[in-house]
């Protein structure tokens, strides 16, 4: 099994939709004994998935936004475990004013920006240095990430945030290395998850990807963005950090679908025949 023995935190778990929630049961399948963290009102969430896992799982408090929690955390992992092997950061969030909103990033102001950035990609750091004493003999950490090089319809400053994520992926990656802890992300493909279901307009990246993706994109299957995550949290990848493993169907190499691009020529002889 990929990782047989392997001791995992697993953030982000809500729902059993959730990406997290796929990538702990699979992690599980694969031998690995788990963690889970959440807080506030979504602790019941987490907890009432966390007893549908092959393995009912235990769920620690962390806000990755509170110091005070994280120390609870290595203090907790420390005299449970005495080590980490590795784990996922499915964790984000933005206020309602940093999406979707009419005048699109110009809407919100800077509290909004900076809660969602602390969330979104701030917090891949934080996780990372609360775990790196816990891990003398290397881990990986794996973070969940949305392509950031387009500027998607209504996704506005998380779009910025998975940016920062992404950078905040190559520097961690630098910085850690020489301890033997992997950085990774994996972009995935829209799913329809709870996270999902908050951005506006999601119903218009589902359709850009059910048109582009080479491979075909189902919106309800997480499960190739978790086996890619569980792959990247194993041995298997021993020399692979600061990447971003796209999951996606191969859209992100698809500018435009065919249908897409005769669309537009169509527009253009349309345009050039009125002259």
């Amino acid at each position: 099994m990929l990782l047989d023995g392997k001791k995992l935190v697993v953030t982000g778990v809500l729902t059993k939709d959730s990406i997290a929630a796929a990538v702990a049961r699979l992690a599980q399948e694969q031998g690995a004994e788990l963690v889970l963290t959440s807080f506030g009102r979504g602790m019941r969430l987490t907890q009432r998935v966390a007893r549908t896992l092959p393995a009912p799982a235990d769920v620690v408090e962390l806000d990755v936004t509170d110091p005070a929690q994280h120390a609870a955390l290595a203090d907790e992992l420390g005299t449970r475990w005495g080590k980490v092997d590795g784990a996922l950061h499915a964790v984000g969030f933005a206020p309602e004013a940093c999406l979707g909103q009419d005048d699109g990033i110009l809407a919100a102001g800077w509290d909004d920006v900076a809660t969602a950035l602390h969330v979104s990609a701030y917090s891949l750091k934080s996780l990372t240095e609360t775990l790196l004493p816990l891990m003398p003999d290397g881990g990986s950490v794996v973070g969940l990430d949305f392509d950031a090089t387009q500027a998607w319809p209504a996704y506005d400053w998380m779009g910025v945030a998975k940016a920062a994520l992404e950078a905040t992926n190559r520097y961690l990656a630098r910085d850690v290395g020489a301890r033997r802890v992997r950085v990774n992300l994996v972009a995935a493909g829209p799913l329809r998850t709870l996270a999902a279901r908050s951005i506006p307009d999601f119903a218009a990246m589902e359709d850009a990807w059910a048109t582009r993706a080479p491979l075909g994109w189902d919106v309800r299957d997480p499960e190739p963005v978790a086996r890619a995550c569980v792959a990247l949290l194993s041995d298997w990848f021993p020399a692979t950090t600061g990447e971003i493993v796209h999951v996606d169907g191969g859209a992100h190499v698809v500018a435009l679908s065919r249908a897409e691009a005769q669309a537009s020529l169509d527009a253009v002889a349309e345009r050039d025949g009125a002259r």
